[in-house]
């Protein structure tokens, strides 16, 4: 008796509920005949609404995983990067649900792949410039307020997009930097570390100069300055016997290299003045000329040759 009435309530499962739920998952409609006919139904278009509920799930996990230790203006540059990410993932998963379901995407696909081969030929260097961009705000590489050189270009940093940085120039030009050159190129970020950097100024004195004073002038000079740090301290250093002159550089500290050529014009100012009053001289470039004759020069004249030969 258990079992008959077990067997009967699994056949009215079967028949009844499970049919029932079977007859409404089939119920859509068919376009085309044949091989070529596609089905849509109710079920597939169920199994389509739980594939990207499950798909946007996972993305929201991910990114939120990715970008849990961002600032907010990085978390919002991201916004476009995980839209574009998931409408990709949304494509693909139509492809293989509509797979599963049993229609033939054999035509859809080739077609999407020379598509896809077109659009990334095209727009190949946006889509460098834009990972770029993704490794410039995950590793940190490159911050708002750092001071960059590039291509011999010095600027301030104020805005970082996805595809491109833009900087400030020291004469207040506005300079866009593709984000794929901070992968692909060398770049000078002269505030990586901290703001502090060593700046110098070459000169040469004359040979006969005294070098104690000289060095003692440039460190005077230095001392004066109210942009230049005290610690570390300034020094100079004599770098070499020049051919026409006694070569020093002097080095100091500052906090601020985008006004480093400003402040490098006034010590000049100060230094030139100050070796007026000591009688310390910047010589111009000296060449010594010697002549080596090989035989005593005979000197002819032309005017009397003339004459002789019209006679």
């Amino acid at each position: 008796m258990i079992q008959e009435s077990t067997e009967k309530i699994k056949e009215i499962i079967e028949d009844d509920v499970w049919g029932t739920i079977k007859k409404f998952l089939d119920l859509g409609f068919q376009f085309g005949e044949g091989e070529k006919s596609i089905h849509i139904t109710v079920g597939l278009l169920l199994l389509l609404t739980l594939a990207f509920l499950l798909t946007s799930t996972i993305l929201q996990g991910i990114r939120r995983f990715f970008t849990r230790k961002m600032e907010v203006d990085d978390k919002l540059k991201f916004i476009s990067i995980f839209k574009f990410i998931k409408y990709l993932v949304y494509v693909v998963v139509i492809l293989f649900t509509m797979s599963a379901a049993g229609i033939n995407i054999t035509i859809l696909i080739t077609a999407s792949a020379a598509l896809f081969v077109g659009l990334g030929l095209a727009l190949q260097e946006i889509f460098q410039d834009i990972i770029g961009g993704i490794f410039i705000i995950v590793d940190k590489s490159l911050r708002v307020g750092d001071i960059v050189e590039i291509d011999s270009k010095v600027g301030k940093v104020f805005e970082i997009k996805l595809r491109t940085t833009r900087a400030i120039t020291r004469d207040d030009k506005v300079i866009i930097i593709p984000n794929h050159k901070f992968i692909s190129d060398i770049v000078y970020n002269y505030t990586q570390n901290h703001k502090t950097t060593r700046e110098s100024i070459k000169l040469g004195v004359a040979y006969g100069s005294d070098v104690q004073l000289v060095t003692k002038i440039l460190l005077d000079v230095i001392k004066t300055h109210r942009n230049i740090l005290k610690s570390p301290k300034p020094f100079v250093l004599f770098e070499d016997f020049g051919d026409s002159a006694l070569m020093f550089s002097l080095n100091f500290y500052i906090t601020d290299s985008f006004s480093d050529p400003r402040i490098k014009s006034e010590l000049r100012y100060k230094i030139d003045a100050e070796f007026r009053n000591n009688n310390v001289t910047i010589p111009f470039p000296q060449r010594d000329v010697h002549l080596f004759q090989q035989a005593p020069f005979q000197h002819s004249d032309v005017s009397n040759a003339g004459n002789n030969e019209k006679g």
